[in-house]
């Protein structure tokens, strides 16, 4: 009888190996794709900085050329003699 309850504590051990190696399994898993997740919004993340950042030089150099035509227009209203030949 004693054989009997050795077979199944095996099987039992058995049972809970398997069951750790699932476990283990799929806490891989869940680390691997959070691991890439992280990655790919660290990457996102200065992709989107870099990208906002020549925007911003775009807009930057965009505002001065204005300023320049919104005072020669101002000149041409004051002056309009300055276009008279």
């Amino acid at each position: 009888m004693a054989r009997a309850g050795g077979i199944t504590n095996a099987v039992n051990v058995g049972i809970a190996v398997q069951a750790d190696w699932e476990n283990r399994e799929f806490i891989s898993n869940i680390s691997l794709n959070v691991r890439l997740l992280f990655d790919f919004l660290v990457h996102f993340e200065a992709t989107t900085k870099s990208k906002l950042a020549s925007l911003n030089e775009k807009l930057d150099t965009l505002e001065r050329r204005l300023e320049l035509l919104e005072v020669q227009v101002g000149t041409a209203t004051a002056n309009p003699s300055l276009f008279n030949t």
